[in-house]
């Protein structure tokens, strides 16, 4: 296979690496959104997240985080996004997964990802109810709302 970022997490292309593990590499972006900019890649190859093993998503989500904590004592940042385009139309650009770590700063304007807009109860009711048929075909566990308060918060929203 030919993929850039398979070559960079084995450390075939050099890069300037914040972290390495037996599974994952992280490296400075070559195009930053804000300084410390950085891509958790896996080093094994994955197309995008939903082909990647979920204990795998969760370390590079952890990894990512423990990137973002490192640069908020570092530089001072204010907050961070932790940012996975999946297709074209989200934005992947490189079809290997990777997970951008972006720092922020208050009113940076770094991100504009979405305009809010507006919704009913009805049209909420009806997403859901959609998207909840579909889910069995992708979770292999449902998800549980454990907690009364959270359970009580989701269903005022419907």
């Amino acid at each position: 296979m030919d993929c850039i970022f398979c070559k960079i997490a084995k450390g075939e292309i050099p890069s300037s690496t914040l972290y390495e593990d037996d599974e994952f590499r992280v490296i400075l972006d070559l195009n930053p959104a804000a300084k410390g900019h950085a891509l958790v890649l896996p080093k094994k190859h994955y197309d995008n997240a939903c082909g990647m093993p979920v204990r795998k998503l969760g370390r590079a989500m952890q990894i990512g985080a423990g990137v973002a904590q490192a640069e908020i004592e570092a530089f001072g940042y204010d907050g961070f996004n932790l940012v996975q385009n999946n297709g074209t139309a989200a934005g992947q650009s490189v079809f290997h997964f990777h997970l951008h770590v972006i720092p922020r700063r208050e009113g940076d304007e770094v991100l504009g990802l979405w305009k809010p807009g507006k919704t009913t109860r009805k049209e909420m009711s009806e997403t859901a109810s959609a998207v909840k048929a579909c889910l069995p075909h992708y979770l292999s566990e449902p998800i549980q709302l454990t907690d009364p308060i959270r359970r009580k918060i989701v269903e005022a929203k419907m």
